[in-house]
């Protein structure tokens, strides 16, 4: 992935844009960050032993197919007949392609699998849609096995390395992962809370979000308490033990009591050891044994809070001194089961609509009751009022000759006279005026003389005044 594109991943997420998602696992994912569901160590390594269990025995052949849509680069390997196997280290996945007639000339492809990556071996004509890299076996019918990436965050490199800035994996490099903790605990890394000092693949690479939970849950470490102080101690008592105790008492010690460090390595361990696909949430069926497994993270009762990468760390208890200011802690609400039917939102709209239907049929079982004991509703008195005053004796007063419209005519019915207005735009208000003498009503205003219009007085004419004229007089208070 490049700079770009990770800068713009990571402004959406923070603007709230893939804040929630509903997995179709058992567990409603509120809140939740799309790095939170990232495949870790133990995931990554099952993977490994996945490709090993389906490519034994089989040879692959031909050119590596890559999907037009994938930004990767292509893999410039074609051999008639090579062999596959994988190995892992932390959170990267190493596909080494060995050609059959010379063995010497290998080369490797390494995966990072981003947010959705896996590997899937299916036939030929049932290739997933997101099979963004693909490996053809040449046994018929051919099989293939396909990197699938549906977010298409998962990166390859042909024949590449290790990334150097990786420390150890705290699976398979135990005694490195822990010597390089020590040695850099001065490093400024190590002043920040130790739940984000542990997604730091620097120093420990292949935790993740769910495995730093249930590691700092199971010591009881609150997880904004600072890294240097809590490794500070695990490396004061590792020297006690080394200096005092025999062996036999050491082993004994460190399966009872684990410290930090070793749980790093024994829970990803307990994940491998359960088999599947470990954190796989909608996608394995085997998923429920790792869902039982969890004792912290999105466990109903758990608390939540984010920390200063927008992380979400789960805990109990109290979160720490390190812990950000202005956040409220969240607290997770009981599962959600998936097999029953979906709640929809009662809406304003939703209530109105169920209460006129409820009206509605309240009205409609009323008058049912009326009409089979026999009795009349208002709507059929109305409704026979009406029918025997249109169908009475009525009397029209009418004036005018034939063809002149009416001003307003009465209907006598029962002695009840009802007034019916008439439209009187039809109408003239003014009779018509013949047009000789309209004629000489004009002439007439012709000769009239038309009034001189008073002159208006200025101020000016005020100070042209005599001073003997009389002054106005001025009202008594």
């Amino acid at each position: 992935m490049n700079a770009s594109n990770k800068t713009q991943w990571t402004n959406k997420s923070r603007g709230g844009r893939y804040r929630r998602e509903f997995y179709a696992g058992s567990r409603y994912r509120f809140g939740a960050d799309k790095d939170e569901d990232m495949p870790e160590g133990p995931e990554l390594h099952l993977a490994s032993l996945f490709v090993n269990k389906v490519c034994d025995g089989l040879r692959f052949g031909g050119k590596v197919e890559k999907s037009e849509v994938s930004k990767n680069p292509e893999v410039p390997f074609s051999c008639p007949e090579y062999t596959i196997s994988a190995v892992s280290r932390g959170k990267e996945v190493k596909l080494i392609l060995t050609p059959v007639a010379d063995a010497d000339e290998v080369a490797s492809v390494i995966f990072r699998f981003g947010m959705s990556g896996s590997f899937k071996f299916t036939a030929e004509d049932e290739i997933p849609k997101h099979a963004h890299l693909r490996f053809f076996t040449v046994d018929v019918p051919r099989k293939v096995l396909c990197f699938v990436d549906p977010r298409r965050f998962g990166t390859w490199e042909y024949n590449g390395t290790w990334k150097p800035e990786r420390g150890p994996c705290v699976m398979m490099e135990y005694e490195k992962f822990r010597e390089n903790v020590f040695k850099h605990l001065s490093d400024k890394a190590f002043e920040k809370p130790i739940c984000e000092v542990m997604l730091n693949q620097k120093y420990f690479n292949g935790i993740g979000n769910y495995l730093r939970a249930e590691i700092l849950f199971r010591l009881k470490i609150p997880p904004f308490m600072p890294a240097r102080a809590v490794l500070e101690s695990v490396r004061n008592q590792s020297q006690v033990l080394n200096a005092d105790l025999p062996l036999s008492k050491k082993v004994k010690i460190k399966k009872e009591n684990p410290d930090l460090l070793q749980l790093c390595n024994l829970v990803p361990m307990e994940v491998i050891q359960l088999g599947g696909k470990g954190y796989d949430p909608g996608h394995g069926e085997d998923y429920a044994a790792f869902e039982q497994w969890l004792q912290c993270y999105f466990v109903p009762g758990m608390k939540s809070l984010r920390d200063s990468n927008g992380r979400t760390i789960w805990f109990q208890g109290e979160p720490g001194p390190l812990a950000p200011k202005g956040k409220k802690v969240r607290k997770q609400r009981k599962s959600v089961d998936i097999d029953a039917k979906p709640v929809k939102a009662e809406t304003n709209a939703t209530k109105r609509k169920a209460a006129k239907a409820k009206s509605t049929t309240v009205k409609k079982e009323c008058k049912e009751e009326v009409m089979e004991e026999g009795g009349e509703t208002a709507v059929k008195r109305k409704r026979a009022k009406t029918t025997e005053n249109s169908m009475g004796d009525s009397k029209i007063i009418s004036a005018g000759e034939r063809g002149t419209h009416l001003r307003s005519k009465r209907k006598i019915v029962d002695n009840l006279e009802v007034k019916i207005s008439r439209r009187l735009s039809q109408q003239s208000p003014v009779p018509k005026t013949p047009a000789r003498k309209r004629k000489a009503a004009k002439l007439l205003a012709d000769d009239t003389p038309t009034p001189k219009p008073r002159p208006r007085r200025l101020k000016s004419d005020v100070s042209k005044q005599s001073q003997n004229s009389p002054k106005p007089r001025t009202r008594r208070k």
